[in-house]
């Protein structure tokens, strides 16, 4: 599946980025390519982008597309909280721009067998935007405890019937292991009186979200990492954050 992205608040990022032709910037999450080929486009023979995605798909699609930039780009698989690390790798202390695009890609939601949405309904309970990683949404589903379920939910969800949730869930699991996405959302489901489903959306929206948040460690490494992202930047450095939810 061709990874299609269509950035978002483009022309609105590259403006506060203000970038300078001979400049040094770094995508955090490089997606397909979309924010960081408008940000080359603007720069000199002299200016250079590093890009790092930790999701492979997203790596191969912008290698792809950004490779008529030759030796001004670097591409590295890693996730943007080692970004200090990787920039060090590639002799670079500091940097003029940082971008990062928060959360979930279309592609992600849109490739079957991730798990990453609640609309696949056969998907393996997967989440995870590096596959290299160990923990899967499904290692969280069947094995952390109805008090771990229930804080997820309601913190990164905040779904007020994350109690009730977490609680079916748990119920469910003592038969029978839940597997799929369609399987979770039908646990959800029951979990949720019928006339708040009619009118608020699909039920299982929230716990998709906050389940993907904690196994993708989202919001810590957002946390974690800001701090030294500042520390990276040149006098007059920006950083452009793009989010699209209250708890990023």
């Amino acid at each position: 599946m061709e990874f299609n992205h269509t950035p978002v608040l483009l022309q609105e990022t590259i403006s506060q980025l203000q970038i300078q032709p001979d400049g040094i910037y770094a995508d955090g999450t490089l997606g397909g390519g979309g924010h960081a080929y408008e940000v080359l486009s603007r720069l000199s023979a002299h200016g250079r982008l590093i890009g790092m995605d930790q999701d492979a798909d997203a790596i191969r699609a912008a290698s792809q597309r950004l490779r008529v930039f030759g030796d001004r780009v670097s591409i590295v698989r890693s996730n943007y909280k080692d970004m200090r690390m990787q920039l060090a790798k590639l002799g670079i202390q500091k940097v003029d721009g940082i971008l990062l695009d928060l959360g979930v890609s279309s592609f992600q939601l849109d490739t079957p067998g991730r798990g990453f949405t609640y609309r696949d309904e056969d998907a393996p309970l997967d989440m995870r935007m590096d596959d290299r990683q160990e923990i899967t949404a499904k290692d969280i589903v069947n094995g952390y405890s109805e008090k771990e379920l229930f804080r997820i939910i309601r913190d990164f969800g905040e779904d007020k019937f994350a109690k009730n949730i977490a609680k079916h869930i748990v119920n469910t699991r003592r038969e029978k292991e839940i597997l799929t996405a369609g399987e979770l959302c039908a646990v959800i489901r029951a979990a949720i009186p019928m006339k708040v489903q009619k009118s608020g959306g699909n039920p299982a929206k929230r716990t998709f979200q906050a389940i993907r948040i904690a196994c993708n460690h989202e919001l810590d490494v957002l946390r974690d990492s800001l701090d030294d992202m500042i520390e990276l930047l040149n006098d007059g450095g920006r950083i452009c954050v793009i989010t699209f939810h209250s708890l990023e």
